[in-house]
């Protein structure tokens, strides 16, 4: 299966997480940067993610991004826990039964990263 297409277009993501809900599937939105996308990024996504539910990640735009947010939700998409991306866009109408809020996290994992290069560096 090429990755590539479970990434959805707002309207695609906005479908999907209905139907999902309508047939008692749970659906949970992790919204995030994953800029870049880390091994904390995946155990993470492992951990919110329901066995037989539906999760949807939303790569959000970080002020000063490191990869541009097609190849972030390439990456994202790659994941195995990860059933749909939806690139830069907000969450405001999907219809979720649970949604986190992952960018403050991703900035320190980000942040944490670039440290350690610069400590190896040094």
């Amino acid at each position: 299966m090429d990755t590539r297409e479970k990434i959805l277009t707002p309207a695609a993501a906005v479908e999907t997480a209905r139907s999902a809900r309508a047939n008692g599937t749970q659906v949970t939105v992790v919204m995030g940067y994953f800029d870049p996308l880390l091994a904390g990024h995946a155990r993470r996504l492992a951990e919110i993610a329901e066995p037989g539910g539906v999760l949807l990640a939303v790569v959000m735009e970080p002020e000063r991004p490191i990869l541009p947010a097609r190849a972030r939700a390439e990456l994202v998409a790659a994941l195995a826990v990860v059933d749909y991306v939806l690139p830069a866009e907000p969450a405001s109408q999907l219809e979720a039964d649970r949604i986190f809020r992952e960018e403050a996290a991703d900035l320190r994992r980000t942040e944490e990263l670039v440290a350690r290069v610069r400590q190896r560096g040094a």
